[in-house]
C-alpha cells in the first residue's frame, strides 16, 4: 500500500522554497522570484524500493497568520534558510519553536536546509553553523542549491525515510500493546479459573465434612430411623412384650 506524505515548506521569504518544491517536484527552476502565498504539489516518488505519494505545501514567508494551520495540516516539515542571508538563518528557531509547541508533546521529523549553497561568494552563514543549530535542534540537516539541484531530493527523501521509520515504530508498539493486553486477558483468565477451581474444592470439603458429621449419629450408624433405636436392654425388651400381646 502506497504510503502518503505531507511535507510542508517553512523559511523565510526569498529564501528558494518554491525553487526547491518545483525542483523536486517538476525538475525545473523558477529564477523569478514570486512571493507565495500558499501552494500544494503532489508527486510520487520512489524510495528505497518503496512508492510513496508526496503531497508537498510551499508556504509564505509573509504571511505567517497562516502558519499554525500549515503546522497543524504537515507530517514532516522542511526548514529552509539561505547560506546568503543570515537573517533567514536566525529565524528558523522560531519556525522550529511554532512546531514544537503546535505538535507537542510528539516531534514530528525535521530536515533542516541551507539552500543557495550556490553562492560561494555571497555566503553568510557557514555550513558549519547549520550542523551546530540542526544538533542543537535534533534533527537532520543538509546545504542544497535548488538551481543546480543539488541534494534536493536527499532533503524531501529524508523527511520521508523518517516518517516510514516512525509508521513502522508506531505499528511496532501497537502490536506490542495487543500482545501486552491478549496477556492480560489469558492472566485474568488463568485466575479466574483458579479461583473456580478454588471454590469447588472448598464446596467439596464444606460437603464431605457434613456427610462426615451425619455418618458419626448412632441413627445413621444402625441405619434405622431415630424412633425406633433402643437405647438399652429394656426398651427392647419392652417392645418384645408389646408385640406378644398384639398377636
Amino acid at each position: 500500500k502506497m504510503q502518503k506524505c505531507r511535507l510542508v515548506v517553512l523559511g523565510d521569504g526569498g529564501v528558494g522554497k518554491t525553487a526547491l518544491t518545483m525542483q523536486l517536484c517538476l525538475q525545473h527552476f523558477v529564477a523569478t522570484y514570486d512571493p507565495t502565498i500558499e501552494d500544494t504539489i503532489q508527486k510520487q516518488v520512489l524510495i528505497d524500493g518503496r512508492l510513496f505519494s508526496l503531497e508537498v505545501l510551499d508556504t509564505s514567508g509573509q504571511y505567517t497568520m497562516f502558519l499554525d494551520q500549515w503546522i497543524t495540516e504537515g507530517e514532516g516539515f522542511i526548514l529552509v534558510y539561505s547560506i546568503s542571508n543570515r537573517l533567514s538563518f536566525k529565524r528558523i528557531q522560531e519556525f522550529y519553536d511554532k512546531i514544537r509547541v503546535k505538535k507537542a508533546p510528539a516531534m514530528p521529523p525535521v530536515m533542516l536546509v541551507g539552500n543557495k549553497s550556490d553562492r560561494v561568494a555571497e555566503r553568510d552563514v557557514s555550513a558549519q553553523e547549520g550542523e551546530t543549530l540542526a544538533k542543537t535542534l535534533g534533527c537532520h540537516f543538509v546545504e542544497a542549491s535548488a538551481k543546480n539541484n543539488l541534494n534536493v531530493e536527499e532533503a524531501f527523501f529524508d523527511i520521508v525515510r523518517q516518517l516510514r521509520s516512525q509508521q513502522q515504530l508506531r505499528i511496532q508498539q501497537q502490536l506490542r500493546r495487543q500482545q501486552q493486553l491478549r496477556r492480560q486477558q489469558q492472566l485474568r483468565r488463568q485466575q479466574q479459573l483458579r479461583r473456580q477451581q478454588q471454590l469447588r474444592r472448598q464446596q467439596q470439603l464444606s460437603y464431605g465434612a457434613r456427610s462426615a458429621g451425619r455418618g458419626n449419629s448412632p441413627a445413621d450408624t444402625m441405619g434405622h430411623n431415630p424412633v425406633s433405636y433402643y437405647r438399652t436392654g429394656k426398651d427392647k425388651e419392652e417392645h418384645h412384650c408389646l408385640e406378644c400381646v398384639i398377636l
